[in-house]
């Protein structure tokens, strides 16, 4: 999967812009499947796990047609129900945990589907159980074909409900709002989850005829239609992308400025940077992150140790925790990190502490680090990407640290993050690819 060797300790300075959002795009992308007419996506990620979903797409015959503008065309107007049961289509369904969103449109395309378990992130157990129970409750029949490793879904009809889910899964309620606007009758999903990419996928979908209150809240209701029209949609920013550059500058102790920011959306990114003590300057839908010689860790008014956590929407998110440790151990001072979502993704900060940061992993959610601040400087090792944030926030400490580094399993980064060396060697980064 390659690698990179990094040259650390150098000053960043620039502008950088962030891609389109890795999460809304694999969700609207799903969603093309909803309609037989041609959907047209802006600011889609050139990054591998939409590669290859977009594999997927081509391969059940949807007709995807690069434009000059840097948009893509969608027409999914005859699709193939028997290339699923194929070894290619199979193959490249494990290569990315957002195909499971591909149920729902399948399901009304085609009324019976066999899915096998999809791929991702190794962060701990991601079960798809709030995806089967909420899908039983609008009337489809799962069975596990266990010589197979597939789930058959069934459903002549998709009837609407009170669809209670066991927790407010994103990928979980994207795919019930799927199949609730086309379903029978009126749906109430409740736990929603209420992200940024579920509110584009729900203004996506009323843009294409669908009934949806409610959004941005933890309660939507849908009324199902017939049928749904093509549209035009453009991606918002990536607000992990966007925090990732902001931790980059931190630990690098740089001056970047970072334009086209949702800033409508950006309030729990902003805060967990307040916590560890980052300026963030804003105007308009620009930031600036001015050079900081020291960025101190926040404290309780008591002087008690900050405990800084992952949460629904609008806490902060899962995806940002990787990025808020690799910063607090640039910092000053005291902080608990609590990664309660998954209990895996914080095993990377061994290498953390390999290259000399001061952190003690309490519990596989928790960690207590002790930032020493600048003139503590990491020093450059040899450490593999496990996942994508983890991968980004080792990359970060790579190019803080003194000295070279070498991250291998980069294919792991590419996932998430479009042509990220080139981009910040554009910045001053030394960053060298190596197949």
């Amino acid at each position: 999967m390659g690698k990179f060797i990094i040259h650390g300790g150098r000053q960043l300075s620039g502008t950088i812009k962030p891609q389109g959002s890795k999460n809304e795009a694999l969700q609207v992308i799903c969603a093309t499947l909803l309609t037989d007419q041609v959907v047209t996506l802006y600011n889609i990620p050139n990054i591998t796990d939409v590669q290859h979903l977009m594999k997927l797409l081509v391969l059940l015959g949807v007709s995807i047609t690069p434009l000059d503008d840097g948009g893509y065309q969608f027409c999914a107007m005859d699709l193939d129900k028997k290339v699923m049961c194929t070894t290619v289509f199979r193959q490249t369904y494990t290569k990315v945990r957002g195909s499971i969103m591909l149920l729902a449109p399948l399901l009304i395309r085609f009324k019976q589907v066999a899915i096998a378990k999809p791929g991702g992130d190794r962060i701990g157990r991601r079960g798809l159980h709030a995806h089967f129970e909420g899908f039983e409750q609008l009337g489809v029949a799962f069975y596990y074909d266990g010589a197979k490793a597939t789930w058959e879904a069934k459903c002549a009809a998709l009837k609407g409900a009170d669809v209670l889910m066991p927790e407010a899964s994103v990928t979980g309620t994207a795919n019930l709002i799927m199949a609730a606007s086309m379903a029978k009758g009126k749906t109430i999903i409740y736990p929603a989850a209420c992200e940024p990419h579920i509110q584009q996928l729900c203004h996506m979908l009323i843009a294409m005829g669908a009934r949806i209150t409610g959004i941005g809240s933890n309660v939507l209701t849908i009324e199902g239609v017939q049928g749904l029209r093509g549209t035009t949609h453009t991606i918002l920013p990536d607000l992990l992308e966007i925090g990732s550059f902001i931790g980059l500058a931190a630990a690098t102790q740089s001056a970047l400025t970072i334009t086209d920011v949702p800033i409508k959306f950006f309030a729990p990114i902003w805060y967990c940077f307040k916590q560890l003590g980052i300026v963030i300057e804003t105007q308009e839908h620009k930031l600036h992150i001015p050079l900081q010689p020291c960025h101190a860790i926040k404290t309780e008014m008591d002087g008690k140790l900050v405990t800084l956590y992952d949460a629904i929407w609008p806490g902060i998110p899962a995806d940002l925790i990787s990025i808020a440790v690799v910063t607090a151990v640039h910092a000053q001072g005291h902080i608990l990190i609590h990664q309660k979502m998954f209990e895996s993704r914080l095993f990377f900060v061994d290498h953390l502490i390999e290259m000399g940061a001061r952190l003690v992993l309490c519990d596989p959610h928790r960690i207590h680090i002790v930032g020493l601040g600048p003139h503590h400087r990491l020093q450059g090792t040899h450490m593999s990407s496990s996942d994508i944030r983890a991968g980004i926030a080792l990359l970060i400490a790579a190019l803080a640290a003194e000295g070279t580094s070498t991250i291998e399993n980069i294919g792991q980064i590419d996932r998430g993050y479009e042509c990220i060396d080139q981009r910040l060697n554009n910045l001053g980064a030394s960053i060298e690819r190596v197949s």
